[in-house]
């Protein structure tokens, strides 16, 4: 996997299986996961609990780069 710097990203900009936060400060860290092509978003995983999954468009700003 490539090396990111610390920043903000747009969601389709990862790649599936890489580690971002909502916000620089949030607690939660989250997995990207697939695309839906039906649904035209990207769905995404919590670290801690992977039952709790959600999704977002691919222009959502997320935080990405950071050491996990």
């Amino acid at each position: 996997m490539k090396y990111l710097p610390e920043g903000f990203y747009k969601l389709k900009d990862l790649r599936a299986g890489e580690f971002f936060k909502k916000s620089p400060t949030a607690r939660k860290v989250y997995v990207r996961g697939h695309y839906e092509r039906s649904d035209k978003r990207y769905y995404f995983s919590d670290t801690e609990d992977m039952n709790r999954e959600g999704s977002a468009k691919g222009s959502t700003k997320v935080f990405a780069g950071f050491t996990y």
